[in-house]
């Protein structure tokens, strides 16, 4: 079945039918509704790819993130960047685009070979290459992450990182480490710059290591290893990174302590790490659906499939919300030396 087909048993030329059936055009509203009416009729289908092909559009969009394996695989990759890719997914085809879902890269010539009309890029490093290849292309694209530009949604690091450190506080540690990526991305960053202040205010020795991402678990172990030989008085570890929390967690567990009693612990993200570690780990709700959802809209109003061309609003996610487990009881915290 073509358009030709369509347009013979409607008595009208192909050009109506396509004006018709894709609301174009200068047609009279009862030859519009004739020709709808024959088309479902005949079982006519619109071809897809044709119609991206007139538009000059591939109505893809891409899912990129520059996350090593190290932290982004695994149960992460399960978790935290599977959460992300549904809520992208299943808001882009509400509108009649496809996710393609790229996993983590850096290489930026991955990019270079995707047919799509934009991105969502999550938590982009420093020069970033992966935006790069997408300015270079003039594609446009939407960062989830720390509020840079009016193409960004808040992923909420400082509200995350409060809720854990003065959570941490609050249930008595004063002797607190900090565990971070060493890639220089914004969480880490912030994360950083708000357990200054929290040890500032307690008068506390700050207590920071670093970690490549690519080393994932497995870095974070030894680094962990060593700092809890260095400084055995700590009380509490915040680790932002999940996969370098199951680490730290496997490293404390190792030196002797007891996670939730002497040893506090919390990570950022809610996810399958957090929830099946044993004990569970107290995590963060970044209600994670709810950013991408907002993060595709915000993507998809700026090519005109929603609201209008230029259109950059979406409705703002609802905030972090703290999930209190096992690994931060504090029973016997406070009554440290």
């Amino acid at each position: 079945m073509t358009i030709a087909d369509v347009a013979r048993a409607a008595g009208v030329s192909p050009t109506t039918v396509s004006h018709s059936l894709n609301g174009l055009g200068k047609v009279d509203p009862r030859t519009r509704q004739r020709v709808k009416d024959v088309a479902a009729e005949l079982r006519y289908r619109p071809s897809v790819r044709a119609q991206r092909l007139r538009r000059g559009r591939s109505h893809s969009i891409a899912l990129l993130s520059s996350m090593p394996t190290g932290v982004s695989g695994g149960f992460s990759r399960l978790g935290f960047f599977t959460e992300i890719a549904m809520g992208c997914a299943e808001t882009a085809l509400l509108h009649g685009y496809a996710l393609t879902l790229v996993p983590p890269v850096e290489d930026r010539e991955h990019v270079a070979r995707l047919d799509i009309d934009g991105a969502i890029v999550l938590e982009p490093a420093p020069a970033e290459p992966l935006t790069a290849e997408l300015d270079d292309r003039g594609l446009p694209y939407v960062t989830i992450d720390a509020p840079a530009s009016s193409t960004c949604v808040d992923l909420h690091h400082r509200q995350a990182a409060e809720l854990i450190l003065d959570h941490l506080v609050a249930i008595g540690a004063r002797s607190i480490g900090l565990l971070l990526g060493s890639s220089g991305r914004a969480s880490q960053t912030v994360f950083r710059k708000k357990y200054q202040e929290t040890v500032e205010r307690l008068g506390a020795e700050p207590v920071i290591r670093e970690s490549p991402e690519a080393d994932g678990e497995e870095g974070a172990h030894a680094t962990t290893a060593r700092l809890l030989a260095e400084h055995p008085q700590l009380d509490a570890l915040c680790v932002p990174i999940d996969a370098f929390a199951s680490g730290a967690l496997r490293a404390a567990t190792a030196a002797g302590r007891s996670i939730g009693e002497d040893l506090l612990l919390a990570t950022r993200y809610d996810g399958l790490r957090a929830q099946t570690a044993s004990p569970p780990l107290t995590a963060v709700d970044l209600n994670l659906g709810e950013i991408s959802r907002a993060a595709v809209t915000l993507l998809l109003s700026g090519l005109g499939a929603v609201g209008g061309a230029g259109a950059v609003e979406a409705a703002a996610p609802s905030p972090p919300r703290l999930v209190v487990r096992a690994s931060t009881v504090g029973s016997t915290v406070s009554g440290r030396g």
